[in-house]
């Protein structure tokens, strides 16, 4: 594979997706037609990927009831969301539409690759609401691309603090699943988290993170390490009927899907990060220790889903 540009892996042979659900409209810059001219210029960052669908419709969805909803209606502040792999701009186009609704103010990051990011503009750049939404490059593991829009967002508005972190189908490659938790522990360390006692707080970003499995084999290391630095659990839905049971979001699809919410343990602020990429999967300065280990959490949950 060439990790020069990982948007056009050797043999890339991939076409336009469609949601299965049909209130999902993807209007002309997600359709079809957008999504086959941009595979060719951008390769797999051109295509709407499955995970995308699950949660533009958890943000949609007036049929249901969400636990936990995105935006809790006894939270208050600003709101500061970050997305990684955007890649076309269908999770932050409908995230804006969305949140353009509340009361609240609110700035959307949308961020990918720096030869994406003019894919990302022009999608975006269709959506017409004057709302706070920026694109900015942000490499998965690069620390400089994380420190550059902490510099341009939050010092110029210090009171401002990321709310939300958002990912959508980013599970897949081995080679890139060290640098995206290497992203998520930036993201989520300080000078995004002041200190240890915000954290306890709970003023910590919440991570959501939308997936779809294709090689458990490939992917459960991701997970495996995730559990370690993050709590996480799935999001569940019901009908808005009295009688409605709570089910795992996601259930209702045709092949295996979860929507994830997490935070960082807390205790894992005083845990040293390790610079190399097999390490930080292997476990190691989790806990406190060098020894490599591994967390369940998928696992038990993916026996649970069976």
């Amino acid at each position: 594979m060439n990790f020069s540009n990982p948007n056009f892996p050797k043999n890339l042979d991939i076409h336009p997706s469609k949601p299965q659900s049909s209130s999902i409209d993807l209007g002309d810059a997600f359709g079809s037609l957008a999504q086959e001219e941009a595979i060719r210029q951008y390769g797999i960052a051109g295509r709407v990927w499955e995970a995308a669908y699950l949660i533009t419709s958890y943000l949609q969805n007036i049929h249901h009831q969400f636990d936990p909803p995105l935006i809790s209606s006894t939270s208050s502040g600003d709101l500061l969301m970050i997305e990684l792999g955007s890649g076309s701009g269908l999770v932050a186009s409908t995230f804006t539409k969305v949140l353009s609704l509340d009361s609240r103010k609110f700035c959307f990051i949308a961020t990918d690759l720096p030869e994406v990011c003019p894919l990302l503009e022009s999608n975006l750049q269709r959506n017409q609401r004057k709302t706070d939404l920026r694109v900015r490059p942000l490499s998965w593991g690069n620390k400089e691309h994380v420190d550059a829009i902490f510099s341009e967002i939050l010092k110029s508005t210090p009171d401002r603090r990321l709310t939300h972190i958002i990912c959508s189908d980013l599970v897949y490659f081995p080679e890139l699943l060290a640098p995206l938790l290497r992203s998520l522990l930036y993201l989520t360390s300080h000078p995004f988290v002041t200190s240890r006692k915000s954290a306890e707080a709970q003023t910590s970003p919440v991570v959501y993170i939308s997936y779809k499995v294709r090689s458990l084999a490939k992917e459960t290391a991701f997970w495996s390490a995730f559990g370690l630095w993050f709590e996480f659990y799935p999001v569940l839905f019901r009908g808005n009927t009295k009688d409605a049971v709570w089910e795992r979001f996601g259930s209702h699809l045709d092949d295996t899907s979860f929507l994830f919410y997490a935070r960082r343990r807390v205790e894992s602020y005083d845990w040293p990060i390790p610079e190399i990429d097999k390490d930080l999967l292997d476990g190691v300065g989790a806990n406190g220790t060098h020894t490599r280990k591994s967390d369940d959490t998928f696992e038990n949950l993916l026996l649970m889903s069976l």
